[in-house]
């Protein structure tokens, strides 16, 4: 069972609120590229993490806005700016660390908001019906053919009729299994 497995930097989720805030009352999500989940996309638009022992500039905003804010980091991306957040599906933020956002009209600190993603595979019904699979069971992911073979275990299966079959995980695991890029792993259920 195969599945294209995808590399996560680090991104930034805003409400509209805080896309008001951080970029003009008026600010509208600018799109630079489509990503493979339907409807998402990485925006023109950029701001700056802020955490208690660092920053991490020019993070990516990815679209469309959330109904909050939520900010996706590696963990050695959250270790260099000071935060310990805990890793988390992605919306599921509350009890986690927050921090301040910097945009070029203002700032936002949001008071939780920053997590590690677990890493995920996106389905839809169809697809995971077709994988022998159901929403938030947990499968490993088998990764060969890089020199640093590798076995992702706890990968949560989410399927959403609006999702696109992928996989996804952070830049830290990436580097671990020593991806190139987009590439195919196999689903040991």
């Amino acid at each position: 069972m195969k599945i294209m497995v995808e590399t996560s930097a680090r991104h930034v989720h805003l409400s509209k609120e805080d896309l008001a805030t951080l970029f003009g009352p008026e600010a509208q999500l600018t799109n630079k590229k489509d990503l493979s989940q339907p409807g998402q996309f990485a925006c023109f638009e950029r701001v700056t993490v802020v955490g208690p022992k660092g920053e991490l500039p020019n993070v990516s905003i990815l679209g469309p806005t959330r109904s909050a804010t939520q900010v996706e980091l590696a963990l050695t991306d959250a270790r260099k700016i000071g935060v310990a957040p805990p890793i988390r599906e992605s919306g599921d933020i509350a009890g986690t660390p927050g921090c301040k956002l910097i945009g070029p009209k203002g700032e936002v600190e949001i008071p939780c908001g920053v997590i590690a993603a677990k890493r995920h595979i996106h389905m839809t019904p169809e697809s995971a019906k077709e994988y022998g699979l159901v929403d938030k069971q947990i499968v490993s992911v088998k990764m060969t053919g890089t020199g640093r073979e590798l076995i992702f275990g706890d990968v949560v299966v989410r399927v959403r009729e609006d999702f696109a079959p992928a996989m996804h995980i952070d830049t830290d695991e990436s580097n671990a299994a020593g991806l190139p890029g987009t590439v195919d792993g196999e689903i040991i259920a």
